[in-house]
C-alpha cells in the first residue's frame, strides 16, 4: 500500500499503519506524508521506505505510481488526511487506477460525497471507509443476531458516543479551544462532534440493524465558547420500517473517555454492546436473566469468529477491529488484481455508499438544528 497523510505527530496515521501490518498481508512501500514536502520526506525515512516512493505531493504520488510495472506499483492507496482533502486525494488515485482506502468521512460534503461514488462507479475500483467499530467481533454479532431474527421486529435503538476530553477547554482563556482542526468549518465541513463521532454512532447503528433513516430532530450544541462548531448534539430519529432511535453525540460529557455504545431493542429481545467492554455482547429478554456471550468462542456465528485472531480469555480491541476492515479490503482487492469474482455475499467493509449515508446523516443532523430542531426528512442516497 502506499499513504497520504499520517506522517510524523499524526495519531490516525499509525494507527492505519499497525492495522495494516498486522495479519501480514500488506506492506507500506510509498508515501506522501505531509503537504509539507521536507516532512514527508523525514516522515519516509522513520518507515525506512524507497526515498524514491517518497513523495512531495499527492499528485505527484498518483501519477508516478501508476506509470510504474504492475508488478511493482502500489495495490491501494490509505488515506488519511483531513476532510477538505478527501475528495481530491481519492480521485486523482481512483483516475490513476489504484484501489482507495479513505478516512472517514467521506468527503467534505454530501455532494461532493456523490460525485466520488460516481467516479467509484466509473473505475469499478475497490473503495473501503474505515468506519473501524465495524470490525469488532461481537459487532458483527449483533448484526448476526438482528438478521436471523432473534431480536424480532426492532422497535428503538438508542446509540451514544459520549467524550469529555474538551471540557478541559473551559479552564482556558482566550478562545477557550483545543488546537483541533475538527473545529474549523473550512477543513472539517458543517459539524464537528457529530460530524467526527456522531457519524460512528449512526455508521454503528445503520451496519447492526440494516435500518435507514428516513427523518431526524437534531440539537447541535456549542459549549466551548469561542468555537464555530458542535462540541455535542441530540438526535431523536425514525427508521424505515417504523422504528425509532435516540441519538446523541459528546466532546463535553464529564468523565467519559471513549464510551461509544449501542442497544437495540425487539419484540422478542434486546442486545446492548459497548466499544469500551468490546469482548461482550449482551441478550436481554423480559421474562429471562440478561445472557452475556463473549468474543472467540466457537458458539458465536461464523462473521465473528472469521473476525477474531486470538482465543477466548485473550483480549483483542481497537487495532484489530481497524485491521479487520483492512484484511476485508485487502481480499476485494487481491480478487481484482488476480481477476477473480467476488463471493457471492461480497466482502464486509464499509463501502462508498456507507460514506453516502454518513454525510447524508451529517448535513441532515446539521439542518434539523438550524431550523430549530424541526424534522426534516433523510436525503434520497
Amino acid at each position: 500500500m502506499g499513504m497520504v497523510g499520517g506522517g510524523r505527530g499524526a495519531f490516525i496515521g499509525a494507527v492505519h499503519r499497525m492495522a495494516a501490518r498486522l495479519d501480514g498481508e500488506i506492506d507500506l512501500v510509498a508515501g506522501c506524508f505531509s503537504s509539507d514536502p521536507a516532512k514527508s520526506k523525514a516522515s519516509g525515512a522513520d518507515f525506512f521506505l524507497d526515498p524514491a516512493r517518497v513523495y512531495a505531493s499527492y499528485e505527484e504520488m498518483a501519477k508516478r505510481e501508476a506509470a510504474l510495472p504492475a508488478d511493482q506499483r502500489i495495490d491501494f492507496v490509505s488515506i488519511v488526511t483531513r476532510n477538505n482533502t478527501h475528495f481530491a486525494v481519492a480521485k486523482a488515485f481512483l483516475e490513476a487506477g489504484i484501489h482507495v482506502v479513505c478516512d472517514k468521512p467521506l468527503c467534505f460534503t454530501l455532494k461532493e460525497g456523490r460525485k466520488l461514488r460516481d467516479i467509484v462507479q466509473k473505475t469499478g475500483l475497490v473503495f473501503a471507509l474505515t468506519h473501524n467499530y465495524t470490525g469488532y467481533p461481537m459487532v458483527k454479532e449483533a448484526r448476526e443476531w438482528v438478521r436471523t431474527g432473534k431480536l424480532g421486529r426492532i422497535l428503538k435503538i438508542v446509540v451514544e458516543y459520549p467524550q469529555g476530553y474538551a471540557i478541559t477547554a473551559l479552564d482556558q482563556k482566550g478562545d477557550g479551544a483545543i488546537s483541533n482542526w475538527r473545529m474549523d468549518p473550512s477543513v472539517s465541513g458543517a459539524s464537528n462532534c457529530m460530524g467526527d463521532i456522531g457519524t460512528h454512532a449512526h455508521n454503528l447503528a445503520r451496519y447492526i440493524t440494516g435500518l435507514e433513516i428516513e427523518e431526524i430532530c437534531a440539537e447541535l450544541s456549542t459549549f466551548i465558547p469561542g468555537r464555530p462548531l458542535d462540541d455535542d448534539g441530540n438526535c431523536l430519529i425514525r427508521f424505515a420500517g417504523g422504528a425509532r432511535g435516540i441519538l446523541f453525540a459528546s466532546q463535553i460529557s464529564n468523565g467519559d473517555e471513549n464510551n461509544l455504545n449501542i442497544r437495540v431493542y425487539g419484540t422478542k429481545g434486546s442486545l446492548e454492546w459497548h466499544q469500551e467492554d468490546p469482548n461482550e455482547l449482551v441478550f436481554k429478554r423480559a421474562d429471562a436473566p440478561p445472557v452475556t456471550s463473549r468474543r472467540g468462542n466457537n458458539y458465536l456465528s461464523a462473521a465473528a469468529q472469521g473476525a477474531t485472531r486470538t482465543p477466548f480469555a485473550h483480549p483483542e480491541g481497537f487495532i484489530e477491529a481497524f485491521a479487520n476492515v483492512y484484511r476485508s479490503a485487502a481480499t476485494a482487492i487481491a480478487d481484482a488484481v488476480a481477476g477473480r469474482k467476488a463471493p457471492k455475499d461480497g466482502y464486509d467493509f464499509p463501502t462508498v455508499d456507507d460514506g453516502i449515508a454518513g454525510l447524508a446523516f451529517i448535513e441532515s443532523a446539521v439542518k434539523s438544528s438550524q431550523a430549530g430542531a424541526k424534522w426534516v426528512k433523510f436525503p434520497k442516497l
